[in-house]
């Protein structure tokens, strides 16, 4: 088989980036019969199947190809080397694309990916359709491929780290959920940004189908007025849509909001996307219906963790931009106290002010972009400066009233203080189990 033109059977592979989907790799491209180095910018101890080659600027010399795990700038300097020198560079999800038995569902978009993604497998897999689930969510690309089937979908979670290395990744059904301001401090401008979303779209065979959101003109235009099926907060004469608390497809009433168990209207577009995809990929609308009112969510997006002294606390450790926390704000109705923070990913928190100056009692600040925040955020809210989680949890812990909520809704990464978004989520809900029931 071969991958950006190189015959990987016997070929050198260099495999940037030793995260999961790094590590998946390895595995993929040995089964294949390469011969594969592992690189990473810190040490790694006995990385199974591979040797391992600390990063530098000419790490790629010698080999025949370069594999790069999301999380590695595709401008890294060891890539733009490797390109100098003719050595082609891809990433983990179209390598392991190229191995894939079975039709590929694709979602991507700045927020909700994890949710509609998720909702997207538990609706085919209650529907009786067969399907598994990964990507960036879980369980990387290039680990599905043994499981994989000609008669079972992939459900895929697609990031734009993902998608901008992608050269022959084909979906079935593509999806966008969104566009807004996200990874800027990666993709440096908003076009760059825009382009990788709509990578999944541009690569779609004739017969692939697209679903996409009509409220928003981004994504909107991916691909033309007459191609795709469009879903909508508002009432339209095609598609998907919600009116008068009841979700439609093409004109039939299908379920009522208050029949699905996530908070905000976020996530009834999140319930109309899935339902478009999901219908298109063969399941039918009253067993959608009835998978959507079992759906259990997903961990560190608006998760309840508990009740203490009648104030509740909510995990959205997954609200890494500035939108996704807004979209936490709204489905609250006031009294929060709200945890903000970590690592800067060149947002504006500016369009945080309103809400919070709505809603909320305070913003607890932390993580590096604490000071950032702060200064943007001045005067609409009181702002505690608590510097880490552990710190903010306490205060809010001694201030909170019955009937008041705390979110963590960072609007950052969490890559200064955490390994990962999960991370965070996990240590807010171990804080807030260890909090003593009359405090």
């Amino acid at each position: 088989m071969r991958v950006s033109g190189v015959e990987l059977s016997g070929a050198r592979v260099l495999v940037i980036g030793l995260a999961r989907s790094g590590i998946a790799a390895i595995k993929l491209l040995r089964e294949q019969g390469a011969t594969v180095t592992a690189c990473d910018t810190k040490p790694f101890d006995n990385v199974e199947g591979a040797r391992f080659l600390l990063q530098s600027e000419d790490a790629a010399r010698g080999h025949d190809l370069v594999v790069i795990s999301p999380g590695v700038p595709v401008d890294a300097a060891p890539l733009e080397w490797a390109r100098a020198h003719g050595i082609p560079v891809t990433g983990e999800m179209e390598m392991a694309s190229h191995f894939l038995a079975g039709p590929v569902l694709a979602v991507t978009g700045s927020n909700g990916k994890t949710t509609a993604t998720a909702l997207c497998h538990h609706i085919l897999r209650e529907c009786g359709i067969a399907s598994q689930v990964g990507g960036n969510i879980g369980v990387p690309l290039s680990a599905m491929v043994e499981s994989s089937r000609p008669d079972q979908w992939n459900v895929l979670e697609v990031s734009s780290f993902q998608a901008e290395t992608m050269e022959r990744f084909r979906a079935r059904i593509a999806v966008c959920l969104n566009i807004t301001p996200d990874h800027l401090d990666r993709h440096r401008t908003m076009e760059v940004y825009i382009a990788a979303k709509r990578r999944l779209f541009e690569l779609q065979d004739s017969d692939g189908l697209a679903v996409l959101n009509a409220d928003d003109p981004v994504c909107g235009a991916f691909v033309p007025p007459d191609r795709g099926v469009r879903f909508s907060l508002k009432p339209r004469a095609s598609g998907y849509w919600h009116g008068g608390g009841v979700l439609y497809a093409e004109g039939k009433p299908f379920l009522r909001v208050d029949q699905i168990p996530l908070r905000g209207m976020h996530n009834v577009e999140n319930v109309l996307a899935a339902a478009a995809a999901t219908h298109l990929a063969g399941a039918p609308l009253d067993g959608i219906a009835r998978a959507v009112g079992c759906f259990p969510g997903v961990e560190h997006r608006i998760e309840y963790v508990r009740t203490v002294s009648g104030v509740q606390y909510f995990n959205d450790s997954k609200a890494t931009n500035v939108d996704a926390a807004l979209k936490a704000l709204d489905a609250f109705p006031g009294g929060l106290w709200v945890i903000l923070g970590g690592k800067d990913k060149g947002s504006d928190y500016q369009p945080l002010r309103a809400p919070l100056e709505a809603k909320a009692r305070a913003a607890l600040l932390v993580g590096a972009a604490g000071p950032k925040i702060g200064l943007e955020i001045a005067g609409a809210v009181p702002l505690v400066v608590s510097g880490d989680i552990a710190r903010a949890v306490e205060h809010a812990r001694k201030n909170a009233s019955r009937g008041d909520v705390v979110l963590l809704a960072p609007a950052c990464a969490s890559f200064d203080q955490f390994d990962n978004y999960e991370h965070r989520g996990r240590v807010f809900k171990d804080l807030v189990r260890a909090i003593p029931e009359e405090s």
